[in-house]
Order: structure tokens, then C-alpha cells, then sequence
């Protein structure tokens, strides 16, 4: 295959992409990038309307697709092309004529976007393939030429579910936005629980898997959560009645329990969320109440995360099906932390059957593994915050958190979480007001565990921070050091954060007291801090975008056609523009990384005056606010403006700090919440390997580290390791995994590009990938 010429690939073939099963918000997203994706290789694309059930019936059911008809369906939630349950399809009779209907059209590439059964379904179908076309040239129904011509059927899978349940898969098309659909409701439910000191008892969806309720846990905070694959010991009741007693002797004005609807007792028996308030009703007098989400997890706007995710898997499926042979098995494409891979269907389908296996034969710590890394790293970290009582033995050692930079959302998130943990430990836990400053200053105080109840959904942060860094404040700091007694440092913030850390390395040469183990721990909407892939608060800031960008473009419904030019945050990093521009369908993003020039720029705006000459309605124009120092947004928009005279006209919008406020969507929660729970877990680790003669001295270059995610796995890095690998005048990590995107947005834009869009996946096997190290961060 020849990928230096990609818009070459498909030529000669055609592809249908069918959603099957329930729907899950992303899936057209991902619809619309195998059509785009599969048009621009010269391939022919088909829907397939409402499922199996329209593969079976053929007709109109079957229509030829165009690169205008997936326009202005990324934002939209369900599945535009339908979804039907087909009982047709399971019968030898209803896959034959399938197939009729696939060949009679030329189409031996299917890509199905659906759960377990649907893909399952699809494998069958593949495996039976060669013994239909034989049945339906004896019933005379096709020729010889026409089952050559249609000899193999290549079949790749997306997984649409939003329980996540489908084993491999770090996330499943459709979970993100589940997960925001759930925390908007348990943000509203808060506040009047505190009103009137309730306890409130959330059912969501999962009848087999507990991912939507375990990582609604994490991201509220929760008391306690029930979850199929881990039923609660046998004396529950009395255990969960305790916890939520000494809760309110804290001080605490309420109780929020999250059960997954498939949550049972290790006998088997369902536990109800009305047995819950019963229970707590009964037992401990609670004002309780019940909410049951029900279908609301369905719905909605599809998230950023979901938007990037279906349009970066539509790519890579459209890929593994040109690239497929007559002996490459059905595969699944998904992520893995942020990277693409492609799993073996079946593989995945029978570990999933697995884990089944596992909760009936009450092996439940085989079904948490068989979930995979990122289930496990969640039910870990709730665990440590919500099953371990605070030991009545102290340590002696004293950690500090505190914030620097800009503020971001998730940073509430990670600094309750630390505290927490680090109480469990049994360290003592300062917290330190408006960073470096208060740090200067003596602005540091004691907490307590109930200080930073209710703090995961709380935007900003509440410790407050400054951009000043140590500077030549040494006497200052080192004296706060010592007599708090400070023997750990967390830094949470931008890159700030990490000029402030590498400046306390530096002064360890000149005092001993800052030779202590220090951590950073990324946290800025700009994305831009070496050693991660994320920072919290840039999820938060990416749906803030999105959402925006929606408004505006509809904005002008009804209206002649209009062009938008939106100037987002970031600094000198491209990572918002790229990924909003992904998420909201652009035209084009212009950002520092990708220089762009006067010619650029006007080969954009004839692109788009064309399309514009079309049925498409909406333009929309993205720009880094420190893009280039010439051509500003201002020039862009008065440029399209001038030039799109008579076919469409302009507007600008410059988003400004909106981006850095609001709630934390449910990725900043939980990844804020990990990154705590981890860095805490690591002092505990430095500490005890630092203390040496009755006092912590640690000056090795492992004693100062970044905490952050690197393609599939959290990793702890030396900052002075990291130090070579940034562009220091524009506060720029040299390498930036996001940048390869850009093709994908590019050719999703209609452009035609010479760079490979396909990320490279190759096919992996699934047992081998679960061995490897390490935790994602993917996922939400």
C-alpha cells in the first residue's frame, strides 16, 4: 500500500459503515469520518440505515453517501443513519440476503459500529461469508464474476456503548459524554442535598459493568459506590452505616451513593437503590432520596472526547480495511491512552465473555483485572479514598500542597485527593495560599480530611495561585521550610510550575532545606508542560470550546451563509485550536507549531469560498492567540471578510478566560483525582528512601520529578530530564504527540494532504497488551 498517496487508496473499492445496538453520543462523529475518510481515498461509501435490520432489507435502506450529506452531524447526539435490533439477522437466511444486497452494490468493506453483540454479529458474518456468495450462486442470484469480484469481506469494528463494557478498550465511543450527562445531574442534586443535609442514593447504567459508576465516584467524590464486578463484603450494611455516620459527625451536610443497576451482594442477590434508602432510612434516620437516571445517560450533545475519539477511530477503520488481506482477522480500533490501536475482534469478545465467567464463578479480582488497566487504577484509587479509616499512628513527615500559574479546572480535584491519601498515610498535610507567594510569605496552613469535602466539582482553585516564582526569595522560602517543618513539596499547576521547580532544584546547591522530594503535577488548559501528554484542566477548557463553537454556528440557522473566526487560549501551544478544530468540525485551525504564510492563508480562503459555492452553509475558522505575530485574528477575519464578499460574510469571536472557568468536566475530576492519589503514594516511597540521621535530605535527580501521562501510561520523570526537551522562549515541549492529528482535521476539512493520516496502529494481541505497566489516562 502506497500511504505517500493516500487519496489513492481506496480507489476501485467501496465501504458501507452501519450503527447497530443501542446508540451511544459519538457515533456520528465516527460515521462521518469513514465517509469522509473513504471518499477521500477514492473509495466508494455507503450507509446502511437502521442497522442490520437495513442490511437485511437492502433498498433505499442502502444509499450511496456524499461528503455534503455528514455535514453539520458532528455535534449531533444518537446515530443520524438509525440503529435497529434485527432478529432477521441472525437467522442463515437473513445474512444471505446480507450479502445479496452487499454484492449486488460491490461492497466488501463493513465497517460496524456497535457492542459486543453487533460486532460479534459482524465476525459471523465474515467467517460465513464465502459459503453465502456459494448459496446464493446456486440459488442463481449472482454470477461467478460477481462472487469473485466480492471473494472476501473485510470487516473492522468501532465500539459504541457508553457502559464501556466491552473488554481491550481503555474507552468505548459514547462513555465520556454518558459521564457528563450523569455529573451535570449529580452537580444539580448536590446543592440541594446540602440544603437539607440529604443523602441521595444515583442509579446509572451498567447492568454488567461498573465503569460509569465507579468514575462518576471518583469524579463526585461519592460515599460509597456499588459496582457488579466487586459486591461489598458480606457485612455492608453495618460498614456503609458506620461511614456514613462518622461523615456527618465531620461536619459533613451530605452523603451522595452511586450503584450501577447490575450491583449485587456476593450471593448473587440485586442490591437496589431502593433498598439503599431504606436501609440508611431506617437505620440512621437520613432524609434519603432516589434518583434513577435512566435513558438521560443516552442523550445529549456527544463531548469533545467522544467528537475526537469517533472521528480519529472512523479514520483509523476506513485504513484497516484498505489495508486488510484475506487473512487478517476481524479487528476492533480504539485507544489505548492516547494512542490508536487495532485489537483482535474475537480476542476482545471472549475476554469480555470472561469477566461474565469470572463475577458467576465469584473470582471478582480476576474480573477487575480482566477490565484492564484503567478499571483497575480506578477501583484502586477509590478504594484508597474511600475505604481506608485514618491510621492512629502519625509519621513524621509533613507535606505541602500548593498551585502555581494560571488557574484550571481538576486542580480542586487534585489537591482534595492528595490531602486525603496523604492523611491515610498517616503524613501530616499543609496546604500552601497563592503559590510561591504564600510560600514566601508563611501563607501555609494545616487540613484536616473534612476541609476539602465536596471539592472535586469546584472550578478554579480554592488554595488560590499566582504566576511569581521563587526568584531570589530564598532566605524567605527556606525559612517557611523549616519551621513548618515542610519535608515534601506537590506542585500543581502550568508551566509555571515547572520554571518554579526547576528554580528550587537549582537553589538546592545553596540550601539544604530545599533538598526535599519535590513533584509537579501538570495542570493548565494550555497543555504545554514537558513529561505529560495532558494537564488537567485542558478537557475542561477543549468542551468549553466546543460547546461554543456550537452556539456560534447556530447561531446563524436560518441566515445566509457565515463564516466564523474564533481566537481560543493556549499561549504558544496549538493543542486547544488543533483538538477544537477536531471536535467542532473546522475548516482550518492556524497555530505557532504549523508556520502558515500570506499564500496559506489565501489558499484557505479560495478552499472555502468553494465550499461555501456548495450546500454548506457554516464555515468556521480557528486560530491560536499566538499563532503568528503578524497575521492576527483580527487580519484573518478582515482577509475572509474581503474575500468572501457575495458568498458568504464574517463574523469574529475572541472566547478569552471563559476557557479557564467552569465546572471540571469528569476527565479533570478523575484524572485530577489519580494524579493526587499517585503523587501522594510516591512521596510516601521518596520519604522513607530520603530519611536518613533523623531528618529527609534527598538531592539525586529522581528526588524531583513531573507526574504525568505518556502515551499509555502515568509516568514519574526527573525535571532535570525534561529541562533539554522544552522550547523555553515559547514555553513549548519539542515533542507534542497531538501534532500528527492535524492531517486527520485537514482532510476531514477537504483538503488534500501528503502526510500519512493513518495513525500506524498495528494489530495487537490483547493478553499481551493487559501485561504491560503502567495506567492510562485516556480515559475519562
Amino acid at each position: 500500500m502506497d500511504r505517500s498517496r493516500p487519496e489513492t487508496l481506496g480507489v476501485g473499492r467501496s465501504i458501507a459503515v452501519l450503527t447497530s445496538g443501542g446508540d451511544a453520543q459519538g457515533m456520528n462523529a465516527a460515521v462521518r469520518a469513514v465517509v469522509r475518510v473513504g471518499i477521500y481515498t477514492g473509495a466508494k461509501v455507503y450507509f446502511i440505515h437502521e442497522g442490520y435490520q437495513g442490511l437485511v432489507d437492502g433498498g433505499n435502506n442502502i444509499r450511496e453517501a456524499t461528503w455534503e450529506s455528514v455535514s453539520m452531524m458532528l455535534q449531533l447526539g444518537g446515530t443520524v443513519i438509525g440503529s435497529a435490533r434485527c432478529k432477521d439477522f441472525r437467522s442463515r437466511e437473513g445474512r444471505t440476503t446480507a450479502a445479496l444486497n452487499l454484492v449486488k452494490r460491490g461492497i466488501t468493506n463493513l465497517c460496524v459500529i456497535g457492542g459486543d453483540g453487533s460486532l460479534t454479529g459482524a465476525n459471523d458474518f465474515r467467517v460465513e461469508w464465502s459459503g453465502l456468495l456459494s448459496d446464493l450462486q446456486k440459488q442463481g442470484k449472482i454470477t461467478a464474476e460477481e462472487a469473485a469480484g466480492s471473494a472476501h469481506l473485510n470487516i473492522v469494528g468501532m465500539v459504541g456503548s457508553i457502559d464501556n463494557d466491552f473488554c481491550g478498550t481503555d474507552m468505548t465511543i459514547g462513555t465520556d459524554s454518558a459521564l457528563h450527562r450523569i455529573i451535570e445531574v449529580v452537580d444539580a442534586i448536590t446543592t440541594t442535598a446540602q440544603s437539607h443535609q440529604r443523602t441521595f442514593v444515583l442509579e446509572v447504567m451498567g447492568r454488567h459493568c461498573g465503569y460509569l459508576a465507579l468514575v462518576t465516584g471518583l469524579a463526585c467524590g461519592a460515599d460509597w459506590v456499588f459496582i457488579p464486578e466487586s459486591p461489598p463484603p458480606t457485612n455492608w450494611e453495618d460498614i456503609i452505616c458506620q461511614r456514613l455516620n462518622a461523615s456527618r459527625l465531620r461536619g459533613s451536610r451530605l452523603n451522595v451513593i452511586i450503584v450501577a443497576e447490575g450491583a449485587v451482594t456476593v450471593e448473587g442477590k440485586a442490591i437496589t437503590s431502593n433498598y439503599i434508602k431504606d436501609l440508611i432510612t431506617d437505620r440512621l434516620g437520613f432524609d434519603t432520596r432516589v434518583t434513577i437516571l435512566g435513558h438521560v445517560q443516552r442523550g445529549g450533545t456527544p463531548s469533545a472526547f467522544d467528537r475526537i475519539l469517533g472521528s480519529r477511530m472512523g479514520v483509523e477503520a476506513v485504513m484497516a480495511l484498505l489495508e486488510a488481506t484475506p487473512d487478517t482477522p476481524a479487528c476492533v480500533v480504539s485507544l489505548s491512552g492516547n494512542q490508536a490501536v487495532r485489537l483482535p475482534l474475537m480476542e476482545l469478545v471472549q475476554m469480555t465473555k470472561d469477566v461474565t465467567k469470572a463475577m458467576v464463578e465469584k473470582r471478582f479480582g480476576d474480573a477487575i483485572k480482566l477490565r484492564g488497566r484503567s478499571f483497575e487504577n480506578n477501583w484502586d484509587t477509590y478504594r484508597l479514598l474511600s475505604h481506608h479509616d485514618l491510621p492512629s499512628t502519625k509519621t513524621n513527615f509533613t507535606l505541602a500542597v500548593m498551585c502555581v500559574g494560571a488557574p484550571a479546572a481538576g486542580m480542586n480535584a487534585a489537591i482534595r485527593s492528595a490531602i486525603r491519601v496523604g492523611l491515610t498515610q498517616g503524613h501530616k498535610m499543609l496546604v500552601v495560599h497563592d503559590g510561591f507567594e504564600g510560600l514566601i510569605e508563611g501563607g501555609i496552613e494545616e487540613y484536616n480530611w473534612g476541609q476539602v469535602t465536596g471539592w472535586t466539582g469546584l472550578g478554579g482553585t480554592l488554595l488560590g495561585t499566582k504566576r511569581m516564582l521563587p526568584g531570589n526569595n530564598w532566605p524567605a522560602i527556606v525559612a517557611n521550610i523549616s519551621k513548618f517543618k515542610i519535608n515534601g513539596l506537590l506542585i500543581i499547576g502550568g508551566f509555571e510550575a515547572f520554571i518554579g521547580a526547576l528554580q528550587m532544584l537549582d537553589g538546592r546547591s545553596k540550601f539544604e532545606e530545599l533538598c526535599i522530594p519535590l513533584m509537579v503535577i501538570p495542570a493548565t488548559v494550555s497543555n504545554n508542560v514537558p513529561g505529560s501528554d495532558f494537564s488537567i484542566g485542558a478537557d475542561t477548557a477543549l468542551n468549553a470550546i466546543t460547546s461554543t463553537c456550537d452556539r456560534i454556528k447556530q447561531s446563524a440557522a436560518g441566515t445566509k451563509r457565515r463564516v466564523f473566526v474564533i481566537e481560543t487560549m493556549g499561549g504558544y501551544c496549538g493543542y486547544l485550536a488543533t483538538m477544537a478544530g477536531l471536535a467542532a468540525g473546522a475548516d482550518a485551525a492556524y497555530i505557532y507549531e504549523e508556520p502558515f504564510s500570506i499564500h496559506d492563508l489565501q489558499v484557505n480562503v479560495e478552499h472555502l469560498t468553494a465550499k461555501m459555492k456548495t450546500t454548506v452553509k457554516r464555515g468556521l475558522i480557528l486560530r491560536n492567540e499566538k499563532a503568528n505575530g503578524h497575521y492576527s485574528t483580527d487580519f484573518i477575519y478582515n482577509l475572509y471578510s474581503e474575500e468572501g464578499k457575495g458568498v458568504f460574510d464574517c463574523r469574529m469571536n475572541v472566547l478569552g478566560h471563559m476557557q479557564q472557568g467552569g465546572c471540571p468536566t469528569p476527565f479533570d475530576r478523575n484524572f485530577g483525582t489519580k494524579l493526587g492519589a499517585k503523587a501522594v503514594m510516591w512521596f510516601s516511597t521518596a520519604l522513607k528512601e530520603a530519611y536518613r540521621h533523623g531528618r529527609v535530605f534527598a538531592n539525586t535527580p529522581d528526588s524531583a520529578c513531573v507526574l504525568g501521562m505518556r502515551k499509555r501510561s502515568v509516568l514519574v520523570q526527573p525535571i532535570l530530564q525534561l529541562r533539554d526537551q522544552i522550547d523555553m522562549e515559547h514555553r513549548l515541549p519539542l515533542d507534542q504527540w497531538w501534532l500528527h492529528l492535524r492531517s486527520i482535521l485537514k482532510v476531514l476539512a477537504k483538503y488534500k494532504v501528503t502526510e500519512d493520516i493513518s495513525e500506524r496502529a498495528s494489530l495487537e494481541h490483547v493478553r499481551g497488551r493487559l501485561k504491560q505497566p503502567g495506567a492510562k489516562t485516556g480515559e475519562t
